[in-house]
């Protein structure tokens, strides 16, 4: 069988089977993973698999399920759930681990490879594990995998298939606490903004935040009840130390989920802080508006009687009546200005 040295990939969307790269791994070699391409990986598939049952070797595919030979060649090589291909085509995203027969099928939401904290640059992740075959498929570039696939590269050799689900996990996990801190760091931009008072547009970024923060969370999220099912009744191939080690990086992937919580708990105090100087604001205006408009009140009363071109103005041949009349404006506003700070004070 030979084995490619690398991938052979003419494209970053995969080779003609839309394997985007494929591992051999071998526990008892005790050496890195050997890469191999669609080829390779289909003959290994319909000889090794079944006469090599014993031994600690096991394969990762990773697929683009844009190309369209992708399924196809899953269909015809793989032999996977039924499950995985339901999984596929039912349209929902949610995160999930759950058993089906022999294997596990796992859908989990991650990251574009460029996200730009924008809600919608997040894609669904396909997977089915195998004690022989692990599979994932995908439609976009997304960032946990490609970290996963650089850490192989690198010489990260998973001794089992779950031990791989358990490492993809907990790069997705990493790759969310990347988000958290650099989510805090614009946060905590915002919130020095605020309080100097030099930030524009402070509400819609975040708003954006938060909506960004709580779509990562409602679409990463395992489902616990798929989860503690699996846990509780883990398939015979699983070793303990395995199904152990996959609690353990889904609690991890909590602890980040509690974190995104907290922050989304921040930014509502943040946006109740700006509404509240928002309104003080516009209060003040307000106050600023009706003060002006009491105070040229007696002007404008005073203004509108003896604009009248009636008989009988008072004042009208007195030799100082001008004044007279500026006089008792000028009273008659200073009282309406007492009676409106004073209203302000209490």
């Amino acid at each position: 069988m030979p084995l490619a040295p690398e991938l052979l990939a003419g494209a970053y969307g995969g080779d003609e089977a839309g394997l985007i790269c494929g591992y051999l791994f071998d526990a008892a070699a005790a050496e890195p993973a050997c890469a191999l391409d669609s080829v390779a990986a289909a003959a290994w598939l319909d000889d090794d698999l079944r006469t090599a049952a014993g031994s600690g070797a096991y394969l990762w595919l990773h697929f683009n399920l844009s190309h369209t030979q992708a399924e196809r060649w899953l269909l015809r090589h793989a032999a996977l759930s039924d499950t995985f291909y339901e999984a596929l085509r039912d349209g929902l995203h949610s995160t999930r681990i759950e058993r089906a027969d022999d294997a596990l099928v796992a859908v989990i939401n991650d990251l574009h490879f460029d996200f730009r904290f924008e809600p919608s640059d997040i894609s669904t992740l396909w997977i089915n594990v195998g004690p022989r075959l692990v599979v994932t498929a995908r439609t976009k570039p997304l960032r946990s995998v490609d970290a996963l696939r650089t850490a192989v590269r690198a010489g990260d050799a998973p001794r089992s298939s779950t031990e791989l689900l358990e490492h993809l996990l907990r790069t997705q996990a990493d790759v969310l606490v990347a988000i958290v801190r650099d989510a805090t760091a614009r946060i905590d931009g915002i919130e020095d903004e605020l309080l100097t008072g030099r930030l524009d547009h402070k509400r819609a970024r975040l708003g954006e935040l938060r909506r960004l923060l709580v779509r990562l969370q409602r679409l990463l999220a395992p489902e616990p009840a798929a989860l503690f099912r699996l846990l509780q009744s883990p398939p015979g191939w699983m070793a303990e130390h395995d199904a152990l080690a996959l609690r353990g990086a889904s609690e991890e992937f909590s602890v980040v989920l509690r974190d995104m919580q907290a922050l989304q708990e921040r930014i509502k105090l943040l946006q109740e802080e700006i509404a509240a100087n928002v309104n003080e604001d516009n209060n003040r205006s307000l106050f600023v508006l009706t003060v002006v408009t009491v105070l040229a009140l007696p002007i404008n009363i005073l203004a509108g009687l003896f604009g009248m071109n009636v008989g009988g103005i008072p004042l009208a041949d007195h030799a100082h009546g001008f004044w007279i009349v500026v006089a008792i404006v000028a009273s008659f506003t200073a009282v309406a200005a007492w009676l409106a700070f004073r209203r302000k004070k209490r």
